[in-house]
Parts: C-alpha cells; structure tokens; sequence
C-alpha cells in the first residue's frame, strides 16, 4: 500500500557479528534468501518465523566512500518512476537506482531535501505494509531526527501522503510531530538539538521487544551501546536508542497496554464515532427524565382539579339547601 513502511535492511560490515548481536535483544531469527544468488549473499531477518528484514555486507566501494554500518528503511509505492520524478522535483536527490530485483520489485534510495536517506519499494506483490500496529519482533515506530520538520513534513506528506496527526513540545519549544495516516500513528519528527553534537539527518527504526529491560542486558552484553533509556514516554510505553557493536544506530519499544488500548480505540473511532454512542443514551436519559416530570405535572394538575371540583360541588350542594 502507498506510504506504508514496507522493509528495513541492515547494511554490516560484519554480518556474523550481527547475527549474534540482534538476536538476544530481540528475538529475531535468521533466514537465507535462496534467490540472491552466491555472488549477492543476502539474509534475511525473522519475527515469529515470518521476513520483515534483511541483512548484506557492506561493499568495498561502500567502505571506501566511508558508509558506516547503518539500517535503512523502507517505504511502498504504487510506482517508483512516478515516485523519484516527485521527489527529485521537490529537492531530493537519487542515491541508487531504480533497480529491478526479480521477485521483490523496483527499488531506489532517496535523499531527501534535509539529507536524510529513506528507499523505496514498488513491490511485485503489493502487501499492507506496516499500518500503526505494533507486532513484536518487528518494527513498530520509525523516527527522522532533521534540520527541519516542517519542511520534511511537507515534503513527505506530498510524497507518501503522510499527515501530522499530533505535536508535543519537548521542552524548549522543540516540537514533537507524530505523522501517520488517518488515526494510523506511523512515527515522529523532530529538529535534532544541536547540543547532541554533529548529527547528520536520519531515519531511526525502532523494534518491538517484550521486556525493555531484557533488552537493556542484551545489548549492554552484546556490545552495544545505549545512548537513551530505558525511558518512558507519554503514552507509558518504554523506549531505549543506542547503536549495535558496529555502531548502527537503532531503537527498542515495549508498547504499553495504555498505548495498545488507545490505539484499538483510534481504530474504532473510524469506523463508529464517539460522539455518536455518547449521544444516544444521553438523549435517551433525558427523553425519561422529562417524561417522567411531564407525568408528575399531569398527575399535579389532575389532583388539584379534582380538589376544586370536589369544592365546587360542597359550595352548590350549600346553595341548593339555603334555597329550600
């Protein structure tokens, strides 16, 4: 489906290394790609026995034009040519590509307008694609550290047809942007602090883990490094961001059940507003209440009726004696 995340990839310099370190921290398991070939070896990353990922060594040309150990992310599109005309004609640049891989579809890797690198996929079998719900072991929120969010916004929302769904203040007036489509949360934007150093723009994956701080040990044992976390985040989710032992920057999310409710309720409100369930008993209530009160009244009117017409008859009946 157009503008979902679709694939991530991770770029090594040793693929051995990686494949003891991920594993623990997530619970991934590893698959070869049969039809890559000898020459093109190629990976892939497993949740519940299911692809979602893969994994390739670094060329020797990516090693000289110093490319480091880096993920990539993915993004499905109706057509890659249409998709690369649009983007380069709002200020990214083609990086690689359009290749056609047998089986998989067409693909490219973008630079977008801030220099953030982001690929796309025109897949041979069109699939959903992520859709805001988070399943363990996978992705489940994805993250540009820019220059400028507005700008990306803008440029990605014309692209892949993302939408700002809600924007928190990090402190600082530094915005947090949630992007997504519809009710469908897919990740945030925000200006990266110049405090935190020379940090290029990115894309951040973050996985889906059961425990956080198992997570926390795994990559603390591995190697790893964690640059932010266990931390917990406003919708009582925790998150940790820190590099593998190669240095590729990635992310850990153990969704809450809050986060897990809330998001089920987003999705119910497509389809039957709130609004429109409250109203109905509300109304419903009332309806009684004034029915119930129009009652009393009658019944008052009827009493007090009855008492002077019970009068009136005592006043004639005394009449009608004084007469005789």
């Amino acid at each position: 489906m157009h503008g979902r995340f679709t694939w991530y990839e991770l770029y090594a310099t040793d693929t051995a290394a990686a494949k003891k370190f991920y594993p623990p921290v997530t619970g991934w398991g590893v698959q070869k790609w049969d039809d890559a070939g000898p020459d093109n070896p190629y990976e892939m990353w497993t949740a519940g026995g299911v692809p979602f990922a893969g994994m390739l060594p670094l060329t020797d040309e990516m090693k000289g034009r110093g490319v480091p150990t880096h993920w990539l992310t993915y993004v499905s599109v109706n057509s890659a040519s249409e998709t690369i005309a649009k983007a380069t004609g709002l200020g990214a640049r083609l990086v690689w590509g359009p290749e056609t891989v047998p089986t998989v579809g067409v693909l490219a890797i973008l630079k977008d307008p801030q220099g953030a690198m982001i690929a796309i996929l025109q897949p041979d079998t069109p699939g959903d694609g992520f859709d805001g719900t988070a399943k363990l072991g996978q992705m489940s929120w994805h993250e540009l550290s820019t220059s400028d969010w507005k700008a990306a916004l803008n440029f990605y929302g014309a692209l892949f047809g993302w939408e700002k769904i809600q924007e928190m203040d990090m402190g600082g007036g530094n915005m947090y942007t949630i992007f997504g489509h519809g009710t469908k949360l897919f990740g945030g934007m925000f200006n990266t602090n110049k405090e935190w150093g020379d940090m290029p723009p990115n894309w951040l994956p973050y996985i889906n883990v059961r425990d956080i701080k198992a997570a926390e040990a795994a990559i603390k044992r591995g190697g790893g490094k964690i640059m932010n976390g266990p931390m917990e985040v406003p919708d009582g989710s925790w998150i940790i961001m820190g590099a593998d032992a190669q240095g590729a920057m990635f992310a850990v999310h153990m969704v809450s059940d809050k986060a897990a409710t809330k998001a089920a309720s987003n999705a119910g409100k497509k389809a039957k507003p709130a609004k429109k369930s409250k109203a109905k008993p509300k109304k419903k209530a009332e309806a009684k209440k004034a029915k119930k009160k129009d009652k009393k009244k009658a019944e008052k009117r009827a009493k007090k009726a009855a008492k002077k017409a019970k009068k009136a008859a005592k006043k004639a009946k005394k009449a009608k004696k004084k007469k005789r």
